[in-house]
């Protein structure tokens, strides 16, 4: 039997937008640890980069190259700057394996509240572009520049907000559905070029983001009691499903919006 080459072997890389904490981070560790290079573009105060040095140097043990940007992953300028120093980083043959969209950007207002600010048209905007057509953006630049491997993966991530309505979470439930959309729609047309995009659902899992919506602690315990499995979903629980989209097997996989939540959105 002929030994399938490695990841490492066949040069790939994942594209990783927004993972210096919660499941972005849980993903780099466990594709580096599968012998996957990695490009992590994040946006963090200079405390939290020093922070995340050992991360990246306890990757980096695993043998995998690790190239890190902390820059603002929407702005269009910023992003072609990145993908040139990427592109030049590149060593024969290597390609992308894996681009994952995971950028947590939104504004948290509510619709309407008489004594606080609320959302105007402009928060829509600044939500939309970055927790959505960022994904896009960054999808086409890539392929336009032809960086992307044989049957690549191209991975979103959504949430059940997007079917769902939480207070303060409009606009982010707004860019959650039209990410959806998107992700379709990419499946569709893009799939002529090989590239197999699909979404993921998280369950409600205790992040830095997560924790930033208001009332995020009552909705971690309900979600919690109503869980068939009995707990929250976990960065880890994530990353191993994106793990298991990037494996050869997973190919005819394209299109889809997966539940990662032990059958949390089942229940009532």
């Amino acid at each position: 039997m002929v030994k399938e080459p490695t990841y490492h072997e066949r040069g790939y890389w994942a594209v990783l937008l927004g993972a210096s904490s919660g499941i972005g981070l849980a993903v780099a560790h466990q594709l580096a640890s599968e012998g996957i290079n990695l490009c992590v573009v994040h946006r963090d105060r200079r405390a939290r980069v020093r922070e995340l040095e050992p991360e990246w140097e306890t990757m980096r043990e695993h043998g995998v190259r690790v190239l890190t940007f902390n820059a603002d992953a929407i702005e269009f300028a910023s992003m072609q700057q990145i993908l040139d120093e990427f592109s030049e980083a590149l060593g024969e043959g290597e390609k992308i394996r894996l681009l994952m969209h995971a950028v947590a950007r939104g504004n948290l207002k509510s619709l309407y509240e008489s004594n606080n600010p609320q959302l105007a048209t402009d928060d829509f905007v600044l939500t939309l572009d970055a927790m959505a057509l960022s994904w896009h953006r960054w999808t086409m630049a890539c392929m336009e520049r032809g960086l992307f491997a044989d049957s690549a993966r191209n991975i979103g991530l959504t949430s059940e907000g997007s079917t769902r309505a939480w207070k303060g979470y409009g606009a982010v439930a707004a860019a959650k559905s039209t990410l959806e959309s998107l992700g379709r729609q990419m499946a569709l047309e893009l799939a002529p070029t090989g590239l197999r995009t699909n979404v993921l659902q998280p369950g409600v899992t205790d992040t830095p983001s997560l924790r930033m919506i208001p009332g995020s602690a009552e909705m971690m315990e309900a979600a919690q009691r109503r869980n068939p499995l009995g707990r929250l979903t976990r960065p880890n629980d994530v990353a191993q499903v994106v793990s298991l989209l990037c494996r050869d097997e997973a190919d005819w996989i394209n299109g889809a919006i997966i539940p990662v939540d032990g059958g949390e959105s089942i229940s009532a």
